[in-house]
């Protein structure tokens, strides 16, 4: 039997990741050296307004975009919002498209946009998440201000083509905005792909708190934060200079070409083995999926259970989203590929990084199978009698 004693197994890199060294390193120096306002004129500010620009214009060139294109939010939530929100009160056109697989702060902001008189429209995908061009090419129309795609689920990572889609907004006179949260540094992703594009930090080992939007040249929304005019009069408010600069770090130090191969590699192993578990299905595409992404359905399990399990094991997985882990609504992602309570509420997602080893993972397979096998036989839901099992293994 395999043993991890007082090791803690984290593969919940889809909610949030571990910081590189390198970057606390960095933010702690400039939480020391850069305190001051970056709109200030004194040399203090002049030095942290330098440091903020060096940052933007790093990133925006990861995305081939110019620093000028490139604006800092508080989170991938907030400029996905200011995105949908903001393009939706300016434009003249009153017909948005989404998916149903987007995140749920798209979703809920299409819900809140669709309560104020716009017509809103939700894309079908197939069994696998891709969405069904055929039909956007159907829904998308004269009227149609913004077309919002998410490129890597945050559940079951799925790869959108957004070339393809690109080309059919830009054919109907839509922008077209893409969630890349997930999907920064992991696929290629760039300024000829979309016209808006949202990344963040925390799901590439750097800061929480800060994210960015792209917002290509002569696109124009309104803001949804006022104020003294910061980050090109679209979201006032103190920039945080050593979140940025985490943020900027975490960039520098993101997945080379072969780390995506060999965390592409690990998350198949892990997927194989999963999959030798009787009653399981792969959520989400074999091909096309984010290097790190593996869902799981484990059949006649509630997701919560198993996670719970992997938990006592310091094991730490989740049932999707971390933003919506709280409730107990089945996954609309799950839903989305096919209308089945028992697949979405069985689901368990392992979101990998660079920092797993095989070994990790072979404890996890291993004690995959004993705890399915255990929570079949206690009940369907496997809240029944856990201590004899809690005995044997924690």
């Amino acid at each position: 039997m395999i043993k991890m004693e007082n090791k803690i197994i984290y593969l919940d890199n889809g909610a949030t990741t571990e910081m590189y060294p390198e970057v606390i390193e960095a933010m702690t120096k400039a939480m020391k050296e850069l305190y001051g306002n970056a709109s200030s004129q004194h040399q203090l500010g002049v030095k942290a307004k330098n440091e903020l620009d060096k940052a933007r214009e790093f990133i925006a060139k990861q995305i081939n975009g110019k620093a000028s294109e490139l604006i800092f939010t508080g989170s991938g939530s907030e400029a996905n919002n200011l995105v949908i929100k903001g393009i939706m009160s300016r434009s003249n056109r009153k017909h948005l498209i989404i998916s149903k697989i987007e995140h749920d702060c798209i979703l809920n902001s299409a819900k809140y946009l669709d309560n104020k008189g716009i017509k809103v429209s939700y894309i079908d995908v197939d069994e696998n998440g891709f969405i069904d061009l055929k039909q956007l090419k159907e829904e998308i129309n004269e009227d149609t201000a913004l077309v919002s795609i998410i490129q890597g689920n945050n559940e079951i990572g799925t790869i959108q083509d957004l070339d393809k889609i690109y080309t059919i907004c830009k054919e109907k006179g839509a922008l077209f905005h893409t969630d890349a949260c997930q999907s920064f540094t992991k696929t290629k992703i760039d300024s000829l792909m979309a016209d808006l594009i949202t990344i963040n930090s925390h799901k590439i080992h750097g800061p929480k708190g800060v994210a960015a939007l792209y917002i290509k040249e002569g696109v124009k929304l309104d803001p949804l934060i006022h104020g003294g005019g910061h980050e090109f009069n679209l979201r006032s408010g103190t920039e945080n200079i050593p979140a940025i600069i985490g943020f900027a770090k975490a960039v520098e130090l993101a997945y080379t070409e072969e780390e995506i191969k060999r965390v592409s590699e690990l998350r198949d192993y892990l997927i194989d083995g999963l999959l030798e578990i009787p009653g399981t299905i792969l959520n989400g595409p074999r091909e096309n999926r984010l290097c790190n992404n593996v869902n799981i359905s484990f059949k006649n399990i509630e997701g919560e259970s198993i996670i719970a399990m992997f938990d006592l094991l310091g094991i730490c997985v989740s049932s999707g989203s971390a933003c919506s882990s709280h409730t107990l609504d089945s996954s609309h992602v799950i839903m989305a590929l096919e209308e089945s309570h028992e697949r979405a509420h069985s689901s368990t997602r392992f979101t990998l990084s660079k920092f797993t080893e095989k070994e990790d993972l072979d404890f996890v397979i291993e004690k995959a199978k004993e705890i399915v096998r255990t929570l079949r036989e206690i009940s369907p839901f496997g809240f029944d009698n856990l201590d004899e099992w809690r005995n044997k293994n924690v």
